[in-house]
């Protein structure tokens, strides 16, 4: 039976349907699947000893390089990895022939690595060579080691690669061909010393490797390695080299006399004292919104290494902020104690102090202003249960409804689409409708550099399943580069095309009519309002060509569930709302919801984006999108807390700062965001911050916000404290407190607390598990929610129902309206807020970067991601570059209506002509100081993609902002995968167990 590659996402189905016979036993199986994972399973429940395996990772599947797990199925040698079950075989697990088949296999991998175990870090009894030495019980190796003739590779910042040390199992090269899908590394079988290339090339750096971790995750031994890790694992492993050797030559010295039993033995003892030091802590990662889990091993506050193995949205993958970007945990300049204006500067006091002058000066302005005056900012980076209790702080204490979060900034268009239209402003479904829609479109958004490992669900999909990628975007990205059909409508004009698409299906008779009539209201008005909408008018507007169009308005009629995602490309404009509504319509129209591998998914920027507006921090709503307005939710929320709340609809983030310009807002309370770079308009906001009578900024370092506030407190990093996070996927999950906080510093919701308690609120939770049971009694969208029901990489999708019961998929029974259907909701085309003239004649796009996070926080505190990027620019199309004589490395200013900007050029052909890109990454020079204040027109949302500028060619010429070690010069090197065949075609290789030779001897040895 063929193999083929598994959805990463969605367990494979193991329900027994037929027997085997496995050692003389029948065994119930499932027809179809993996005999090595049946194999496992019985192992796992029975207690038996394990069928070795080198090069299998459930995760991958099979790729066949160890011969390790030979079996003899109905009387022949076979590889369990990739045999298929079937009724009534015959499997034999043990006996002379599979003995010798697994020792032939296992011995030739012993003459690629050298044995040192208890002087390797890596040795923390989940190093798969050590293991399988000790499965086979291996007391001698038949063939000599040979060292290979090539250096480490120490050349990326996060990571080395040892040859000698390699055993070529391949496991690095299928994980990065066919689970990244970055296609960077190969191994060259037809060598005389074959060994793992990076783009064909002997050397890491310069290469196209993204420093996802994949390859070091999978490694089976020490070959691939964490340079974190070096010298920081083991008892005996930080000695210097010299000494190191020296020790490695003695064990290899003493090994053919007593074997490797006793050896073996040592190392078992020494990695047991490893796990008295080393502590291995269950997280979530806190930069984009796809909810990778983690083990995160430290020694004290050491990070050693993150641990991908079975998180339920990531599994075994990482990206290079996941993986290695953690510095800003241990940084220089975190934020340890309260700090308090002293004129220009700052002085630290004590917490007291702190707690003191926030009583008082909350206390004056709520008397004297009343509480409106007063308002509170929340964070997408902290916990669901800290979002929960900084609204509760603003309504049940202080008594306003001023609470926003930077949910306004980016997500609230995509969420009011999808209300106006289907009900929930989240997900459809998750990543693995992802992974197994017939189709994904990608309509602004760059899911590769910003929710990198959901894009590998869908890159692996596109490379292997047969499923349909469409890209609309002004930017060819890698996704566009990768498309099935790529185009680049206009600036602010996707609502338009959508529309076109949406009016073709029907006219052409495309449209699933049975759906709409069962589950949709306002048809007939949605279609009369498409009628300004032909192809000819998209054309026209858009730019894009009615044939390309028709095709697109084809390939979504027929394929086999549609998936669109879609982010700032999407969002950030004055009709942002109204473009996710047409795009909800469009699914709407065509059967896209209620069913897998179909719907809407507005991908999250920040970790807990989602969450932070799910817990309530928003002016309209409490936890769960319970309306203020509403008198029966608010009662019920007054006899719970015992309060009387605020009716009205506060204040959102953009009215905030209009509010602090026209006198009437005096205090601002921000939690763990940083205002200044992520408002547009910066020169505008920063006036208004400047004008406040008291700014409290709460974070872990030292903010560009924290340069306008009066008191600044210090807060702890996600590692420091536990909680919960909610996915882009509405997947709940728990984070657990890895170290205690940096100096005096405090988890968000204690501090919160503290401050809440000075002002009469009488609040009594000793850990985050006592908020959520608050959340889940006065919240139906949550009333399943429990940290019992959270414990390790367990996770829930929202609604969740009181049973614990709930729901990766939405919309199964209907929509959440009184009436169980969706609504048509018609929309018009409204032009951009700001287009480009014969003064600002070029239009300036921006964005984030797959190795930083926004403005690079917390990703320029990892020294290496600052060695592979540590500039910003603007991308420059070459035509533009010609016409106005620059080149990579020009300093230009680049001019808008509402500020300017000093940056390097980067000619490059992924924007064209007269399109602009630029990078966020910058503090000094951020793109927000040239951004507008015009917003959404449904949630005020700030259109940073709305932007039109003049660029001054400056006479600096710099070096190139984008150092030649950076990945995007690499070249990649597809392949469908290992290419196992290569190996077995080479002339020293034939299948263990099958020649006389094969049959070691195994020489007694030294037993302790």
């Amino acid at each position: 039976m063929a193999i083929t590659k598994s959805l990463l996402n969605t367990p494979a189905e193991h329900t027994p349907n037929t027997q085997l016979t496995i050692d003389g036993l029948q065994v119930p199986g499932r027809s179809g699947e993996l005999l090595i994972d049946l194999l496992n399973r019985r192992t796992a429940v029975n207690a038996q000893k394990p069928v070795p395996q080198v090069c299998y990772v459930k995760q991958m599947g099979p790729i066949e390089s160890c011969d390790t797990c030979l079996v003899k199925v109905n009387g022949e040698l076979a590889r369990a990895c990739s045999t298929r079950v079937v009724a009534g075989m015959n499997v034999e697990t043990a006996g002379e022939a599979v003995d010798i088949a697994q020792r032939e296999a296992f011995d030739r991998i012993l003459e690629n690595h050298m044995l040192y175990c208890t002087v390797c870090d890596n040795n923390n009894q989940n190093c798969t060579i050590h293991n399988t030495t000790a499965v086979l019980d291996v007391k001698h190796q038949h063939r000599e080691y040979k060292r290979k003739p090539y250096e480490k590779d120490m050349s990326n910042p996060f990571y080395r690669y040892d040859p000698d040390q390699c055993i070529l199992c391949g496991r690095c090269v299928e994980s990065c061909q066919n689970v990244q899908v970055n296609e960077t590394l190969t191994i060259d079988w037809e060598s005389a010393n074959p060994r793992v290339l990076w783009d064909g090339g002997t050397q890491i750096e310069g290469s196209s490797c993204v420093s996802c971790g994949h390859c070091v995750t999978v490694c089976p031994c020490n070959a691939l390695m964490e340079k974190s890790m070096l010298g920081e694992a083991g008892y005996m492993t930080d000695l210097p080299a010299t000494t190191l050797n020296n020790m490695i030559e003695v064990v290899k010295g003493v090994e053919p006399p007593i074997g490797y039993g006793p050896i073996l033995s040592l190392s078992e003892m020494e990695s047991e004292m490893r796990n008295e030091r080393t502590k291995r802590t269950k997280t979530v990662c806190t930069y984009c919104a796809v909810g990778c889990s983690f083990e995160v091993w430290t020694k004290e506050r050491h990070i050693l290494k993150i641990e991908p193995t079975h998180g339920p949205a990531n599994g075994i993958s990482t990206c290079i902020k996941g993986k290695f970007a953690w510095g800003h945990i241990n940084s220089d300049d975190r934020l340890t104690k309260p700090l308090l204006r002293d004129g220009e500067t700052f002085r630290e006091i004590e917490w007291s102090e702190a707690l003191d002058i926030i009583e008082h000066t909350f206390k004056r302005i709520k008397n004297e202003h009343g509480p409106d005056a007063l308002a509170f900012i929340a964070s997408s980076k902290c916990t669901n249960e800290e979002s929960f209790v900084m609204q509760k702080l603003a309504r049940a204490v202080i008594g306003t409804n001023n609470i926003d979060n930077c949910a306004r900034y980016c997500q609230n268009p995509a969420t009011m689409g999808l209300q106006r239209t289907v009900g929930y402003g989240g997900d459809s479904g998750s990543i693995a409708d992802i992974e197994k829609a017939g189709l994904i479109l990608i309509v602004g958004a760059n899911p590769a550099e910003n929710h990198p490992v959901l894009c590998t669900r869908i890159k692996r999909s596109h490379k292997h399943r047969g499923q349909r990628l469409i890209v609309a975007d002004l930017r060819k990205h890698e996704m566009a580069e990768r498309a099935d059909i790529f185009f680049r409508p206009n600036p602010s004009t996707d609502a338009v095309w959508m529309c076109a698409v949406s009016k073709y299906i029907i006219d052409s008779g495309l449209a699933k009519i049975d759906f709409i009539n069962k589950w949709v209201n306002h048809f007939d008005e949605f279609k009369k309002s498409l009628e300004p909408f032909t192809l000819e008018y998209a054309e026209k507007i858009t730019g894009v060509p009615v044939a390309t169009l028709t095709t697109v308005a084809h390939e979504i009629a027929a394929a086999d569930g549609t998936c669109i995602l879609f982010a700032m490309g999407v969002t950030q404009h004055c009709g942002g709302s109204d473009t996710a509504t047409a795009l909800s319509n469009l699914l709407l129209v065509t059967g896209n919801y209620m069913r897998p591998g179909a719907g809407a998914y507005p991908l999250r920027g920040h970790n807990n984006v989602q969450g932070a507006s799910d817990y309530g921090s928003m002016p309209n709503v409490f936890s769960g999108y319970q309306h203020v307005d509403d008198p029966e939710v608010r009662a019920k929320f007054e006899a719970d807390w015992g309060v009387t709340l605020p009716t009205t609809t506060g204040k959102d983030n953009h009215q905030m700062i209009e509010a602090i310009l026209a006198g009437t807002l005096k205090s601002l309370y921000i939690k763990g965001e940083d205002t200044i770079t992520s408002d547009s308009n910066a020169n505008f906001v920063g006036s208004a911050l400047e004008k406040l009578e008291f700014l409290i900024v709460q974070d872990i370092n030292f903010s560009e916000t924290c340069r306008y506030a009066d008191l600044i407190l210090p807060a702890a990093a996600s590692l420091e404290k536990d909680g919960t996070f909610t996915s882009t996927e509405r997947r709940i999950q728990r984070i657990y407190k890895a170290m205690e906080p940096l100096g005096e510093a405090k988890a968000d919701w204690e501090i919160i607390q503290l401050i809440a308690n000075r002002m009469g609120g009488n609040w009594k939770y000793k850990h985050p598990s006592e908020i959520m049971d608050e959340i889940a009694r006065l919240t139906p969208l949550f009333a399943g929610v429990s940290y019992s029901r959270l414990e390790g990489f367990d996770s829930l999708q929202w609604p969740v129902h009181a049973d614990g019961t709930d729901s990766p998929l939405l919309f199964t029974e209907g929509f959440p309206f009184p009436d169980g259907k969706a609504n048509f909701f018609p929309v018009a085309y409204i032009p951009p807020s700001e287009e480009t003239s014969s003064v600002y004649d070029l239009h300036l796009n921006n964005g984030r970067l797959l190795e930083h996070f926004e403005q690079g926080s917390m990703t320029f505190r990892t020294p290496g991601i600052r060695e592979i990027t540590p500039n910003s620019w603007i991308e420059v199309s070459p035509e533009l570059a010609a016409e106005r004589g620059v080149t990579t490395g020009r300093y230009v200013q680049v001019t808008s209506p509402h500020g300017k900007a000093r940056v390097q050029v980067l000619v490059s052909e992924r924007v064209q002509g007269k399109q602009l890109y630029m990078t966020l990454n910058s503090i000094e020079e951020p793109v927000n100081r040239l951004t507008s204040s015009f917003t959404d027109r449904a949630t005020h949302t700030p259109a940073f993609k709305e932007t039109a500028v003049s660029m001054t060619v400056l006479p600096e010429q710099g070096e190139n902002p984008l150092p030649r070690r950076n990945f995007r010069y690499g070249t990649r090197t597809p392949q469908p995968g290992l290419e196992i065949e290569r190996k077995w075609a080479r002339k020293d290789y034939h299948l263990p167990g099958t020649i006389a030779a094969d049959k070691l001897v195994q020489i007694s040895s030294t037993t302790v």
